[in-house]
């Protein structure tokens, strides 16, 4: 799987890329396919360099497979945190999408 990190308005420290890698790494067992197919642009970041509370850290998932491509969003307070709601979301969508092509193919043989 080829990983792409951006970063904006923030350092992107090893630890982070680490963290990147590690997460987002296991959605090509979720997907099953092959993972030299499997495009993922991750961008991390702060909306400005301004707001110090709240939600300022955003984590944005564009995962293209073959045709398809699944995009997330996940915003919270810590940048990890970020990470891991966005990784749900990224899974939550490949199940789903399955889940309706199993369903048409078994359709199609009834």
């Amino acid at each position: 799987m080829n990983i792409i990190l951006h970063g904006k308005n923030i350092e992107l420290t090893p630890s982070i890329k680490a963290y990147v890698d590690e997460k987002l790494g296991h959605v090509a067992k979720v997907l099953g396919t092959d993972s030299g197919s499997i495009k993922m642009d991750v961008e991390i970041g702060r909306p400005s360099a301004h707001h110090l509370k709240g939600l300022v850290h955003y984590a944005e998932v564009n995962l293209s497979v073959g045709g398809m491509i699944f995009r997330a969003t996940a915003e919270h307070e810590d940048v990890h945190t970020a990470i891991d709601k966005v990784r749900d979301e990224v899974e939550r969508q490949i199940r789903k999408f399955k889940t309706k092509k199993q369903a048409a193919r078994r359709k199609a043989r009834d």
